[in-house]
C-alpha cells in the first residue's frame, strides 16, 4: 500500500466506489459530486470516449493507480478500445490516434500542466475542432477528474497496482 494522508473510509462498504472511499467521510458533499459526475459522463457534448481519454491522461499525470486501471463502460460502448488507451502516454503525438484524439490529449496536457501558457496554434486548432461549449465541457471534466484523483492519491491507501477493470460510471 502506498503511504499518504490516509483519512480512512466510512467503515461500511456500500459497493459504490466513491461512497466507500475517503470522500464518503463527508457524506453531505457526495451528492453534488455524483450529480456533477453524472452530467460530465451522460451529457458530455464531446462523447464518453473523449471524456475517458481526458480522464485517463489525467490519471497518468496524477499517477492515480485506481484511475489508471478503470475503463468506464460507456466510453467503451462509444468506441474507446484498449489499443487506444495504450497510446495515451507521453508519445501520443506520434501514435496512431486520430488527429482529433491527439488534440484532446494535447488539451489535457495544457490544462493540467501549463494552463497559463496557451500556445496560439493549439488554441486555434481547438477552436476549429470544438465548440466553446465542448472546450468548456472538457475543462470541467478534467477539473473534476483531477480533483477527485488528487484527493484519492493524497489520502493514500491504494494498492501499488490493479488490473484493468471495466466499470459503470458511478451514479
Amino acid at each position: 500500500m502506498s503511504e499518504g494522508l490516509r483519512a480512512g473510509t466510512p467503515g461500511r462498504a456500500t459497493g459504490h466506489v466513491i461512497r466507500d472511499s475517503s470522500l464518503g467521510l463527508v457524506p453531505e458533499t457526495l451528492q453534488p459530486i455524483l450529480d456533477l459526475q453524472d452530467a460530465i459522463w451522460h451529457r458530455a457534448s464531446v462523447g464518453p470516449a473523449i471524456m475517458e481519454m481526458l480522464r485517463l491522461r489525467n490519471a497518468r499525470t496524477v499517477n492515480c493507480v485506481f484511475c489508471k486501471s478503470v475503463r468506464y463502460d460507456i466510453a467503451r460502448a462509444d468506441g474507446l478500445t484498449e489499443d487506444k488507451v495504450e497510446q495515451i502516454d507521453d508519445g501520443f503525438s506520434h501514435s496512431t490516434l486520430s488527429e482529433r484524439e491527439k488534440l484532446v490529449l494535447a488539451f489535457a496536457d495544457l490544462y493540467l500542466r501549463t494552463p497559463d501558457r496557451v500556445d496560439p496554434a493549439l488554441a486555434a486548432r481547438l477552436r476549429r475542432e470544438f465548440t466553446p461549449e465542448q472546450i468548456a465541457h472538457m475543462a470541467i471534466g478534467l477539473t473534476t477528474c483531477h480533483a477527485l484523483s488528487r484527493c484519492a492519491v493524497s489520502l493514500g491507501g491504494m494498492p501499488e497496482s490493479l488490473p484493468v477493470m471495466e466499470m459503470p460510471v458511478p451514479a
